[in-house]
Formats: C-alpha cells, structure tokens, sequence
C-alpha cells in the first residue's frame, strides 16, 4: 500500500526506516516500538511486527522459517515473471523449517569441518595482510572501499573455490540479492533488475559447479559436491541456491559489520582506547558490535 498525498504512515511503523533519517539511527523508533506498541499490524509491510525480545525469541522457535511464495503463488496472484526468484529461494536454508532444514544444514556442514575453518583462518589472515600492507604505508584509508567491500569479496571468491578476478561481479550481484531479502518497499521497478541477477547468478554457478565436476579444486562448491550422509547427496539446484545464499550473506553482512563496527568504535573513544589496551578483547567485541549495531535488522516468519 504505497503512501499517497492523502496519507501518511503512523508514526510508530517501521515504514520510517524508509526515510534516511531514520534509517541512520532506527533506534529511537525501536524504543518507542517496545514501549507503545510492542506487537502491532503494520499496514503498510501487511506483517505483525514484534520487538521485544522476550516475543521475538517466541516467533523465531515457534513460527515458520518458510516465507518464501513459490512459483505457484506468484502465477496466481499475477506475477508469474517471479518465478525463478522465488523456486530458487525455496532452496535455500534461511526459508526452510525442519526436517528439510535440518537435511540441507546436515550436508552443508560437511563442508565446515574444524580443519577447513582453520585453514581459512589463516588464509583470510593473509589476505587481510595483503589489503593492509599498501594502505598502512599510504597512511589513510577508506573503511568501505578499502577494507569492508573488498576483504569479504575476495574471501568469499577463494571459499567459494571461483576465481578472485570475479569478486567484482560477485559483489555486485550480492548487493542485488540483499535487496530482495531485506527490503521493506517491496519496489516493482527492481523486479526485472532482480531477475536479471538472479538468472545470472544461477547461469555462472551452474557453470561452476561443471568445471568443478570436470577439474575439482579446493572450495565450497567441492565439498557440496563431494558431501554425503548414508547416501543422500546434495542436488545441482541445490548446491546452487545456497552457494548464492553462502555468497549474498557472506558480503553484505561483514561489510556492514565492518563499517558499522569501526563507526561504533569511533563515537565510543572510550571502548576504543578499552579494545587498543587490551587486544585480548577483541573475539568478544566482535560479538558485542554484532548485538550493538547489527548489519541484519529484522527478519520474518509465518
């Protein structure tokens, strides 16, 4: 339901996230969401929205991780031209409830051994290193471009086991995507956009997932392939769907954590000079900037 001349949204709806001033420091909005109206209908996202935490732990154990329309849902109300959209997120574990979920986690994790984390511990250590190397010496930097765009990009290219000269389209592609999975305007004029990022998505890591098949390398896409549980395997469609849900939540979360992390820090001197004094502190502040300004503001269940 799109705002006209003659309507307004009501003050307490996180429809006011659509403004940017709010968007840059949504909290106030969030306190007086719990205070006035903590479980409320949204007319203008057609959901329930909750905010206190004791009721929004209730919805995540209770209610249904499995949003997404499928293909058949989008024909009936008109918009068949979704499709693709919606039958390649029907594949993807953020929108599955067990024991679908629990199948697809199960053979994902093969592919997160302890050894293999550790192996990119190190290997993301020396990227890191190679990115900080020429900006120490320059003496400035910018948080974005230098550091919080490129770092997760080229990382999550070398997981992915696809060359790094693609991280640019990989990034690009991200930056799409997250739009579908966490935007409130619902904007028609994007769908043909995403669309159009979806099949190209789908169309390179089907290409992949051949070359990995024909000349197998170290990476993601492998151990999708390779994975097995008393022999159940995972299919192309879905190696696919989640290596694009491994790729979009691999991006856009760690560079918002970055650049939101380091400008918590900044406006905090006092928690800086705390972490700079004590750099044993550091695993704990990455989980408390997680909490304090996390690059993930809402989710959605049924």
């Amino acid at each position: 339901m799109p705002l006209t001349a003659n309507t307004a949204a009501p003050v307490v709806s996180l429809y006011q996230l659509l403004d940017p001033e709010v968007l840059a420091n949504p909290y106030p909005l969030y306190r007086r969401l719990r205070e006035t109206n903590p479980v409320y209908w949204d007319p203008y996202l057609h959901a329930w929205v909750v905010t206190r935490y004791e009721d929004v732990i209730t919805v995540l154990h209770r209610f249904s991780a499995n949003r997404t329309p499928t293909p058949e849902h989008f024909a009936l109300m008109g918009m068949g031209e979704l499709g693709p959209i919606a039958q390649m997120m029907t594949r993807q574990m953020l929108f599955m409830d067990a024991p679908a979920h629990t199948r697809l986690r199960s053979l994902a994790s093969m592919a997160f051994t302890p050894a293999r984390v550790e192996a990119l511990r190190n290997h993301i250590r020396n990227i890191l290193d190679r990115l900080l190397t020429p900006l120490l010496q320059r003496g400035s930097m910018d948080v974005i471009d230098d550091l919080a765009a490129p770092l997760p990009a080229i990382v999550t290219a070398e997981m992915l086991g696809v060359p790094v000269s693609d991280c640019d389209r990989l990034k690009a592609w991200s930056a799409d995507f997250a739009e579908v999975l966490g935007n409130f305007q619902h904007n028609p004029d994007r769908a043909a956009r995403t669309l159009k990022c979806v099949e190209e998505m789908t169309t390179y890591f089907r290409d992949a997932v051949r070359r990995q098949r024909a000349h197998p390398r170290e990476g993601l896409i492998n151990s999708f392939l390779t994975t097995e549980i008393d022999g159940d395997r995972l299919t192309e469609e879905e190696i696919i769907a989640n290596c694009i849900v491994t790729m979009v939540g691999g991006q856009e979360t760690t560079t918002n954590l970055i650049g939101n992390g380091v400008l918590s820090l900044i406006r905090n001197p006092d928690q800086l000079e705390t972490l700079r004094t004590d750099l044993s502190l550091i695993p704990s502040a990455v989980e408390e900037l997680l909490r304090y300004e996390s690059p993930s503001q809402q989710t959605a269940r049924i």
